[in-house]
């Protein structure tokens, strides 16, 4: 059983450093320089509740070829057995593109969480566990930044996974 999500957009965004404190032990007001730039990126990823190891990757946009590639990376790190993968009832998860290519991979059968209870996928759970180990206090130049600690984070609690209860 996988339990399947997109999180984002991450959008890559720069803050300047903290100005510090005064001698006085106040903080230094300053106005804020703040910039984010036009691209975006969301990251797919499911979760095997039975060990706690995830499989993610990034993408421009969320839609139905991002989500046929996960599916196709989570088939390809379970390469035996049926494969259910949990998940909410997005376009992108029900398009007539994606029943087409879970007809041609019968071993993998989507099925959906009701609706407004997201909470029920355990995948939303992992995902502030990513967000802590990734992006947590950074400020990311470009969307290659993202992408790149996502991967790390992801290898990093890989190393750790523990079965989800």
């Amino acid at each position: 059983m996988i339990c399947a999500d997109e999180l984002g957009p991450g959008i890559p965004r720069t803050f300047a450093p903290a100005p510090g404190w005064s001698p006085g032990g106040h903080r230094i007001k300053a106005p804020l320089e703040y910039s984010r730039g036009s691209d975006k990126t969301w990251v797919y990823g499911g979760l095997r509740i039975r060990d706690g190891s995830e499989v993610t990757y990034c993408a421009a946009s969320r839609n139905s070829d991002g989500w046929i590639q996960l599916l196709t990376r989570i088939a390809r790190a379970n390469p035996r057995g049926r494969i259910r993968v949990v998940t909410d009832n997005l376009s992108s998860h029900t398009s007539g593109k994606v029943r087409q290519w879970l007809a041609r991979h019968p071993r993998i059968q989507q099925v959906f969480i009701p609706k407004r209870a997201c909470w029920l996928n355990m995948a939303e759970g992992w995902w502030r566990l990513l967000r802590r180990a990734a992006s947590a206090g950074q400020s990311f130049v470009d969307t290659e930044e993202i992408t790149h600690a996502v991967a790390v984070a992801t290898a990093q609690l890989n190393t750790h996974a523990k079965p989800w209860i």
